[in-house]
């Protein structure tokens, strides 16, 4: 229905005349660049297309970044790239190509054949386009929380709307799921973890002014799975303001960003972007390593943030500049065991080359493992487990003896660990016991029925996860080391760790932190402030919790809690298994029969009537919506027949609990269950 309302809107501008000069509103900078030509200059500002939102994707959502598996890349003709790229990609991966009919295909067919392009790997889609900046107008792809694929649209900040148009193809093309984002963007200025962070210059605010800062990070996290939003100032000055201009996400924990002369005036600029990035935390939990590549700015010096990585190689564009060869060794750098490639071409511009042209199509199959890694200084341990969840997406079954933790010691040969079936997707693998100064490098590694393999991290062996082996004194020990949630009961009721110092000494806590998560938190009691100190021969107890909520089913969680004290970081591991569900909403569980909760809503009390066949004790405990027991109703015992419990809103402590929405469960002695959502209303 887009695509027909679009086409038709189209033909209905083609047939309107055209605006004289004197008639064109003012157009910012930005939107001149990339480039517009004298008739797009011509049109109002407002891009002369229609844009229809959807409802966002089920969570929880995640995006593909660009260095995860590719099926193909997304090019179009007339090309901006060389044909001898185009050959060089197809050797080990899909392209496909846009034309807008048969007769393009033709000639395109030709042409590949001609310059060794394979064509085993070749496929076309038939549509309307505007440019070659498949980067810019290209699909964002996205994978919701029934694991299904989809393609994110957005509006295109340019007027061209034969290229807006590009995503609603591609999904058709691919026939997967379509959404639609109502936030004004494009692809240059934008580039992702794949797990939870993002990043782009503040020229997403300067297109979206009709909304809040905070409301554009809403929206990114509601449709693209994105809660840490980061918006930079562009280092490069009032120009196009395209992120992939200068700086480039190269894994989940590198990236990439340009430099400068000290003479040149945006000095300042680009070292205060690469210093942000030096000071905060990825989503692994360690800070980003940041490297340099010299991007003057002047042509021929391209921008070499402007590549392409697909798969295990990167194409890096280079103009025959001096700095060619040392740009391509920063990549083997910060890249090692990805093959690294310069693109020459005579097009490439200073805020245009080969990632402005070029698009990676999500391989829909992909074989992916999630994990977050042990890194830095790990206290000495007994063996350190590592979990993973693996999740093969073709639909086939993962080979058991290829679920491998391969981990290797002090720059050793790397040795091999079957990793265990826990539950569902979850695997786990143990590393032994090392001395205190050991350096354990690893990585994890498996294989479907599909014929897909994949490591983590992407790479595997030439890059692995790197941590070493400690004993702080005073230092703490963390029992467990992981939390595994198989339940929404669990959930409710928290599972605890205790933290206890090692040594026979005092041990100051810090911090404990669990923040940037919706989903897990963590309670003591009593409530402790920080510096807390942890006196030798006690300990504390913590309870951890999964807050989930009536309308959202978060299917597989997993996050890190850091317990930083003097002298050491300690982590714990915290799963959710994908099975869990929501907490039922339900008016009635027939194995406990003959409950009652009214009125509900409910502004000061609300009544609990159960009618019961057995004797016997009786757990009633209400949680709020972040999982966390706010009142306990229970009876040690209670007789056949009918009883009354009484609810006035106030938690144990006797604090007045806010309007908003909260469980009831029960369970009786024969461990029936019962659950129920309340709501509470503001007081009159």
């Amino acid at each position: 229905m887009k695509k027909t309302l679009l086409n038709l809107l189209a033909l209905i501008i083609l047939l309107l005349p055209v605006a004289n000069a004197q008639d064109v509103p003012d157009i910012p900078v930005w939107k001149k660049m990339h480039y517009l030509s004298e008739e797009e200059m011509l049109l109002p500002h407002d891009n002369l297309k229609s844009f229809f939102p959807t409802d966002p994707p089920s969570h929880p959502v995640r995006m593909v970044a660009e260095y995860e598996h590719m099926q193909s890349v997304l090019v179009r003709y007339p090309f901006g790239i060389p044909v001898s790229l185009i050959a060089e990609m197809s050797q080990h991966c899909g392209v496909t190509t846009i034309v807008s009919n048969q007769s393009q295909q033709n000639t395109v067919t030709n042409i590949y054949q001609g310059s060794g392009v394979n064509m085993d790997n070749i496929d076309f889609m038939q549509a309307p386009s505007d440019s070659y900046w498949t980067r810019d107008y290209g699909p964002w792809f996205v994978i919701d929380g029934s694991g299904d694929f989809g393609v994110c649209n957005f509006p295109y900040n340019r007027p061209r709307p034969n290229d807006d148009d590009i995503p609603i193809a591609v999904a058709n093309h691919l026939g997967i799921d379509l959404y639609g984002m109502p936030l004004e963007h494009t692809g240059g200025n934008w580039m992702c973890s794949g797990n939870s962070q993002a990043s782009s210059t503040d020229l997403v605010w300067d297109e979206n002014l009709s909304m809040t800062h905070q409301e554009i990070q809403d929206m990114v996290d509601d449709y693209l799975g994105v809660s840490t939003y980061h918006v930079l100032p562009d280092p490069l000055g009032d120009y196009i303001k395209h992120i992939d201009c200068w700086g480039k996400y190269l894994g989940v924990n590198k990236v990439l960003i340009g430099s400068v002369p000290v003479s040149d005036p945006r000095y300042s600029a680009f070292e205060y972007v690469a210093d942000y990035y030096g000071n905060t935390t990825s989503d692994w939990g360690m800070s980003y390593e940041v490297y340099r590549v010299y991007t003057p700015g002047n042509y021929p010096y391209t921008p070499y943030t402007n590549s392409l990585i697909l798969n295990k190689k990167v194409f890096v564009p280079i103009t025959g500049s001096s700095h060619d060869a040392a740009a391509l060794v920063v990549y083997e750098e910060a890249m090692p065991g990805y093959e690294v490639i310069g693109v020459m071409h005579n097009t490439w511009e200073n805020t245009d080359a080969l990632h402005c042209r070029t698009k990676g199509i999500a391989d829909l199959g992909m074989l992916q493992i999630r994990h977050m890694p042990l890194h830095g200084n790990v206290q000495l341990q007994d063996e350190y487990a590592i979990l993973a969840n693996i999740t093969p997406y073709s639909g086939t079954s993962l080979y058991a003896d290829s679920m491998l933790l391969y981990y290797k010691t002090d720059g050793g040969s790397y040795q091999a660990v079957l990793m265990n079936q826990q539950i569902g997707n979850l695997y786990r693998g143990l590393i032994p016991y090392q001395d205190e100064g050991t350096l354990v490098n690893y990585y994890i590694h498996a294989a479907d029925q599909s014929g897909r393999s994949a490591n983590h991290p992407y790479i595997g062996a030439p890059d692995p996860h790197e941590f070493t082996v400690v004993q702080l004194f005073p230092g703490l020990i963390v029992e467990p080391d992981t939390l595994l949630y198989t339940d929404y009961i669990q959930a409710l009721d928290g599972l605890q760790l205790s933290i206890y110092p090692e040594g026979g000494e005092d041990a100051t806590i810090t911090h404990i932190n669990l923040e940037g998560t919706d989903y897990f938190y963590w309670w003591a009691e009593p409530n402790i402030d920080f510096p807390y100190v942890v006196p030798a021969n006690d300990s504390l107890i913590l309870t951890v919790y999964v807050g989930l909520t009536v309308d959202e089913n978060p299917g597989f969680l997993q996050d890190t809690m850091f317990i930083d004290a003097e002298g050491g970081n300690y982590q714990v591991l915290i799963m959710v298994d994908e099975t869990i569900i929501s907490i039922p909403d339900n008016d009635k569980d027939e194995s406990l029969p003959d409950v009652s909760v009214y009125p509900n809503p409910f502004r000061e009390n609300i009544r609990i009537k159960i009618v019961t066949e057995t004797e016997g004790e009786l757990k009633a405990r209400i949680y709020n919506q972040q999982g966390l027991l706010v009142a306990d109703l229970s009876k040690p015992f209670i007789p056949r027949g009918e009883h009354i419990l009484q609810w006035n809103g106030s938690a144990s402590n006797g604090t007045v609990c806010p309007a908003g929405i909260y469980y009831l469960r029960l369970i009786d002695e024969r461990g029936r269950e019962y659950t129920a959502r309340m709501i509470r209303i503001e007081m009159r």
